[in-house]
């Protein structure tokens, strides 16, 4: 009988009536078969009890000594087979549905979908479809095991209920993503995967061609290229859920090799007009397919700058109201010679002050938190903890009363409070901090597990000094539209007046509870300000037509305005989900050091297919 109230599905197919989660009290006395399998066996007393598992969820079979039932080859006992199965065995089982007693109800197998917890299927027939080696790992529980092992043995990995659920969890989304761009008129449009290869960027992972020795294809890092002309030829609102492949290291929040982005432009649009297109999709998957709350609505707009200095980053978890506070003018005439030596050489004094930390920080964690701020550059970390009226510090001999009592009253110390101070280049210190305060977040409870905290950061500088190459370069995209200067017509006057490192870019990313989701821009689509862009960064017209020739020439034949942005649907189900490791929630992922240890890959290949794309390896390397 089918259900309508459920969300869980009943697929009959010609060996199972029924699916696993779908039963209620409502089937009792009915006859059923199920398919699946075995989650865990138990013996009691003589009454064998068998939990049943697939996609759907889990039922408990009850399997009496006594009972006589048929197989299919005559009559025999379920028991028989019950007592020879063993843990992933795939059964198919019938019987008859009773309601379990009252004091037998298994809670846990009670949720919003499912109420197989309050029956069980009392086996008449047991046949073994298919028999198992003890698995690596057990499945039914909630262990920790050694990730490679995980991986080798993913297709195990991924029967257990967690997975399942991230699994179902990525389809809802991709789903939800494609009826809500449907509704606003997005085309789905599916671009080259074998592409050429891009000189700005990541590295591109390079394909050679048999047809065309000595040549390569690349797998393309996006469809940036793509989409802008597709505006080109006239497609007003383009999406799809493209495949990207980079060769870059991998990182927590960043599977190596290959990821899926929604990528997505859009014809005659402004910043906003993405905004207000798109910032209903981020509310709507948390709130709706999720069930988590967004933190501000609308999204907060916060310029990058501002970011920076309040938050030392530009993917801030906003969930926590701890920010960085200036406290340069404190210490202007300062005799600490560590913030002295920094203003005069114009650099930054910020502090960080984490509220109640004192009361809960012994000296371990502050060392902790110290080695911290040095891994991301810092060279130490000061503070002074605020604790029974009186304050503590190595560095409080070097303070006077009176800049001691500024920086109470300016950040607005309390008892109980630690204060962490970085001193140095802005940059060092915002990262520093911003490492700090992150942790911070971590360690006193801040960080709400059922709370998204959503947010567009904007006005990117289109420009950044780079101190390897000793030169000005783009900060991120190239491709990005310069915003017009204060006291300026145009664009054009505004990169021939302004200091490049002084010049906005309508570029914004959204970031959620302290990850980068991803970027987007509004696109340069005229070929006069693109040519002096690139001046600024150093490079030639006859280098970016060398380059970019292609998309130069498709922009003097009537490039509309345009522009979109791209978030990694990983990332995304990371942020959603709550976790930390990007690997969870990817089917088949690679492992921290790019490798499936699964398929054995990346593999040698023979000769043979070398020799046939015309490729020959140094051996000796």
């Amino acid at each position: 009988m089918e259900n309508k109230t459920k969300k869980v599905p009943n697929f009959k197919t010609k060996l199972r009536t029924h699916t696993c989660g779908i039963l209620t009290t409502e089937n009792k006395g009915e006859t059923v078969t199920l398919t699946g399998w075995v989650n865990s066996r138990r013996d009691h007393g003589g009454v064998i009890f068998i939990d049943l598992r697939d996609h759907y969820g889990i039922t408990q079979i009850k399997v009496n000594p006594d009972d006589e039932g048929t197989t299919e080859i005559g009559t025999d006992f379920p028991y028989l087979t019950a007592e020879g199965v063993r843990s992933e065995y795939v059964l198919q089982v019938t019987g008859s549905v009773e309601v379990r007693p009252a004091d037998m109800v298994n809670e846990k197998l009670i949720t919003k979908e499912t109420e197989t917890g309050k029956i069980e299927v009392e086996a008449k027939t047991i046949k073994i479809l298919n028999e198992s080696l003890t698995p690596p790992f057990e499945i039914d529980k909630e262990q920790k095991v050694e990730e490679d092992i995980r991986l080798k043995y993913r297709y195990l990995d991924l029967r257990r209920a967690k997975l399942q659920e991230y699994v179902k969890l990525r389809h809802e989304v991709i789903k939800y993503i494609r009826n809500y761009l449907d509704k606003q008129g997005f085309i789905d449009v599916q671009t080259p995967i074998m592409a050429n290869s891009s000189p700005e960027g990541a590295r591109d992972f390079i394909v050679p061609s048999r047809l065309h020795p000595g040549k390569f294809y690349a797998l393309p890092q996006a469809p940036q290229q793509f989409k802008q002309l597709l505006m080109i030829a006239g497609i007003d609102k383009y999406y799809q859920i493209a495949p990207c492949f980079r060769d870059e290291d991998p990182r927590a929040d960043r599977a190596p090799c290959e990821f899926y982005q929604l990528d997505l432009e859009m014809a005659f649009v402004g910043q906003e007009d993405v905004f207000q297109s798109q910032e209903p999709l981020w509310i709507e998957l948390t709130e709706k397919v999720v069930g988590k709350k967004v933190l501000k609505k609308p999204l907060p707009r916060i310029p990058y700058r501002e970011a920076m200095l309040k938050y030392g980053s530009d993917k801030p978890d906003l969930r926590f109201d701890l920010e960085i506070q200036d406290v340069s003018d404190v210490f202007t005439d300062s005799k600490f010679q560590v913030f002295k030596s920094v203003l005069d050489n114009k650099g930054v004094v910020r502090c960080l002050k984490a509220e109640g930390a004192g009361k809960k920080f012994s000296r371990k964690h502050i060392d902790e938190l110290t080695q911290i701020a040095q891994d991301n550059g810092a060279k130490g970390l000061a503070y002074i903890i605020y604790e029974g009226g009186e304050l503590k510090s190595p560095i409080l001999k070097f303070f006077s009363e009176e800049e001691i009592a500024k920086l109470a009253e300016k950040i607005d110390a309390k008892d109980g409070d630690i204060v962490f101070f970085g001193a140095d280049e802005e940059k060092v210190v915002c990262q520093a901090l911003g490492a700090v305060r992150s942790e911070l977040g971590k360690r006193l409870e801040l960080t709400d597990p059922n709370v998204v905290a959503w947010a567009w950061i904007t006005n990117f500088p289109m420009y950044q000094y780079d101190d390897k190459a000793g030169k000005i370069d783009f900060m991120h995209n190239p491709f990005s539209m310069p915003q017009v200067g204060k006291g300026h017509q145009d664009v054009l006057e505004t990169l021939a007046k302004d200091d490049p490192l002084d010049i906005l870019a309508y570029q914004y990313d959204i970031v959620g509870n302290g990850y980068e989701l991803c970027s987007g821009a509004v696109r340069n689509h005229r070929p006069d300000i693109m040519y002096k862009a690139f001046e600024i960064a150093g490079y030639s017209q006859e280098e970016v037509d060398k380059n970019f020739g292609h998309m130069i020439k498709a922009f003097k034949y009537g490039a509309p305005p345009h522009g979109g942005y791209a978030p990694g649907i990983d990332r995304i189900l990371m942020v959603l989900t709550g976790n930390e490791n990007i690997r969870e929630i990817i089917a088949f992922p690679k492992n921290g050091s790019a490798y499936d240890p699964m398929l054995d890959t990346p593999a040698e290949v023979s000769e043979k297919q070398l020799k046939e794309v015309h490729v020959k390896l140094d051996r000796k390397k």
